[in-house]
């Protein structure tokens, strides 16, 4: 039976706040003095005024609440229902128009409880309206219900004074069996719920995580709700304890519930039709459309939610978009793009600068004994269209899964893979270094537009979108050692001869190195990468064992280059005296900023230590090792190089470090011409070509392939370097 209660008709608007809530000698609007922050200096009405507002059939339990200020016009409130005390300021004989709707300033056929209002809002037929604090220049059309409740949380995982524990929201990451679950909460970055859902086992960790959120709130009740200067909300139908910020654009959702929209004049959020919202902080510049429904949730700043996609239990990282598909209990870091209706990603951690094909099922949830699989991929992760995975299975960065189902869980540690399941001769098929042996166009490309879209105005993490960076030249190293044990492993196999486990690296690395070696009829088997016992082919293992090498030297040198150009070094003494005293560093992808792992341990210690005793200094500390990122990048490029070529840093000289430039310069002629290439084929194929009459309509429809802007770029990027070649040759001792 539905409880009904029934109370005094002059009880409307009061006792918004219950005296056992209350501070001692506090009122029940102290919060809400606090909040209002207009300085807009407020009256009573004179008795024209009451005159004029009764005249226009306006209706109030107490004309002493209503409070106005000294520029009020009393004609432009017609048709309201007052209860409790109402502020009112500016009212002026002027219109605001927003998108071609033009509307008059002033209160329209409304029910308006104990609110605020800033300068010239328009507020037309809201039928319910409750405990509010309006901006200036706010307008507010056709609303059913607009209120907030005396122990509103705006979408963080908080709660009230007399509330029990079980009303907390928690955000389940990662898992469906709540075992990583956060607390969500205003200004929470991808860093932070990774750190959160991540390190399960620190027990002292998760209670550091748990007090920094309790006491960046206040358990008080009677906090009201928002809406920002010139945020316009129209045809909605209900809105229910949601914080708006300024400068925001709600239409025609359904049903708006516990939220805050963070919005501003630099980045402002949109919700439109159809929308569904519950439980959820949504951060500034985002874009929610079309039937979207969401439950319990965060979205980072300057990401979207389109088109009847479904996000519940996860966390979205900033400039990342998800339309149509349905995305559970995952946390996704920052430049994910899933765009199509029948995709599904559940239970997984996506590591940024991803994108999910059509058909992809990625962790069904019924295919395990228990809902406790996860998915774990690293950045650059595409699977093709309609491919099926397995919880649990764990990927290398930028790895491309071409369509099939995938029955088995996967561990695939090696970097720029594609993965095949080879149906026909029952094996799964793994070609290290895909990416810059068949698409570099596509792999070059996407990490110049991660940069131009990263629209962050506050960028306290720093997000590497480099597809050359610490933690993928660490993969290829212990890619490299995987690459001379297997290659060992089959030509012992494929002699008969006895497998010494202690000199495989040196047997690889010898075949690998010989020109002269018979690879024909060699099959390099992987083994651990699929929890099933059919082979693991490893394919084109040569020439990913010495492009991987190329790589590392080349990434080694440009970054030396490029410290050289910044003024950073200035000599090869002073190259020769960046630190190497310790061993390549081993790195950390936390929400999609790089982190060396020495300097994650100190921060997790000081933690521990309360030293760092906030999420305000936990973000402080992504600041500074995004200040000294370019250093310990370097000193990381240097040891990677030191390492590849067995050198101290004694030995390297001048002529290695020309040598080296020339390599380089050599390496991104190569990626240039790839990129060329790769992108020459889509003019070239008789299939791509097909559809067209003559050459003409193709270059209308795709344009000239001479014009490509990104293929222009890069080639003045590979003159720019063959002119830093030749002035760091000159100019460097």
């Amino acid at each position: 039976m539905n409880e009904i209660r029934k109370k005094p008709l002059h009880a409307i608007g009061y006792n918004f706040v219950a005296d056992p809530y209350l501070p001692a000698g506090a009122d029940e609007y102290h919060l809400r003095n606090l909040q209002n922050r207009s300085g807009i200096p407020y009256r009573n009405l004179s008795a024209y005024e009451i005159e004029v507002l009764v005249r226009n059939n306006n209706t109030s339990d107490d004309w002493n609440k209503i409070q106005v200020s000294n520029a009020f016009n009393p004609e432009l409130v017609k048709n309201c229902k007052f209860y409790g005390l109402v502020r009112i300021g500016k009212l002026e004989t002027i219109s605001l128009e927003f998108h071609n709707i033009i509307m008059p300033v002033g209160l329209y056929n409304s029910t308006i409880i104990s609110c605020d209002f800033g300068d010239n809002v328009v507020v037309s037929n809201v039928n319910y309206m409750s405990h509010y604090i309006i901006g200036s220049e706010v307008v507010l059309s056709n609303i059913h219900e607009l209120h907030v409740t005396n122990h509103s949380k705006f979408g963080n995982g908080i709660i009230k004074e007399g509330e029990d524990e079980s009303v907390r929201v928690w955000l389940e990451l990662c898992n469906e069996n709540a075992g990583r679950k956060i607390i969500p909460f205003i200004g929470m970055l991808p860093g932070d719920a990774h750190l959160w859902s991540k390190y399960r086992s620190d027990e002292l960790l998760m209670q550091r995580f748990r007090e920094f959120t309790e006491k960046k709130f206040d358990k008080q009740r009677g906090y009201y709700g928002k809406v920002g200067d010139r945020s316009v909300i129209k045809n909605t139908s209900i809105i229910k304890d949601v914080w708006v910020g300024s400068d925001a654009y709600i239409k025609g959702a359904n049903k708006l519930k516990n939220l805050t929209i963070n919005s501003n004049d630099e980045a402002p959020s949109q919700i439109g039709e159809g929308c569904e919202l519950v439980n959820g902080i949504i951060n500034e510049g985002c874009r929610v459309f079309y039937g979207v429904k969401a439950v319990r949730f965060i979205m980072a700043s300057h990401s979207q939610l389109k088109y009847g996609a479904r996000l519940i239990n996860s966390y979205l990282g900033n400039n990342a978009t998800i339309s149509c598909c349905e995305v559970l209990n995952s946390l996704i870091f920052p430049a994910h793009e899933q765009h199509h209706n029948n995709s599904f990603l559940c239970a997984a951690t996506i590591m940024g600068q991803s994108n999910i094909a059509a058909g992809a099922t990625i962790g069904s949830n019924h295919n395990s004994r228990a809902a406790d699989g996860e998915i774990v991929a690293g950045r650059g992760f595409w699977p093709g269209l309609c491919v099926s995975l397995k919880h649990n299975s764990k990927f290398a960065s930028f790895t491309l899964i071409a369509k099939g189902d995938y029955s088995y869980e996967l561990n695939i540690p090696i970097p720029f893979s594609l993965i095949s399941n080879d149906v026909s001769h029952d094996r799964l098929v793994v070609m290290p270094g895909f990416w810059f042996m068949y698409n570099m166009y596509a792999l070059a490309r996407n990490s110049g537009k991660y940069i131009d879209r990263d629209k962050r105005t506050d960028k306290i993490q720093h997000i590497e979108y480099d597809f050359l960076a610490p933690d993928t030249i660490n993969e290829m190293f212990d890619a490299l050692v995987l690459f001379k044990k297997y290659t060992a492993i089959a030509h012992h196999k494929k002699q008969g001869s006895t497998i010494n486990e202690s000199s495989l690296e040196e047997e690889g690395n010898a075949i690998l190195n010989d020109d002269q070696y018979d690879w024909k009829g060699l099959q390099v088997i992987a083994y651990g990468f699929e929890n099933n016992h059919r082979p693991t082919h490893l394919i084109k293992v040569k020439e990913a064992f010495q492009l991987f090498q190329r790589l590392i030297r080349y990434y080694g040198t440009t970054q030396l280059m490029q410290s050289i150009q910044n003024g950073v070094v200035n000599s090869l003494q002073e190259i020769q005296q960046i630190d190497t005293t310790t061993e390549r560093l081993t790195w950390k992808n936390i929400g999609g900023q790089l982190l060396p792992e020495t300097k994650f341990n100190q921060f997790i210690e000081s933690i521990h230590k309360n030293t760092i005793g906030s999420w305000e200094a936990v973000h402080g500390f992504y600041k500074e090792c995004g200040a000294t990122y370019d250093a310990d990048k370097l000193q990381h490029a240097y040891s990677s190089l030191l390492e590849i070529k067995g050198l101290t840093t004694e030995e390297f000289t001048t002529d290695i470090f020309n040598e080296l430039m020339q390599e380089a310069l050599a390496t991104k002629e190569w990626m240039v011409q790839n990129i060329y290439d790769s992108r020459a084929k889509d003019y070239q194929s008789a299939f791509r070509k097909m559809v067209y009459d003559n050459e003409e309509e193709m270059v209308e429809v795709i344009g000239k392939l001479e014009d490509n802007v990104f293929i222009q770029q890069q080639q003045n990027e590979l003159e720019q370097m063959r002119e830093s070649v030749v002035q760091i040759q000159s100019s460097f001792k």
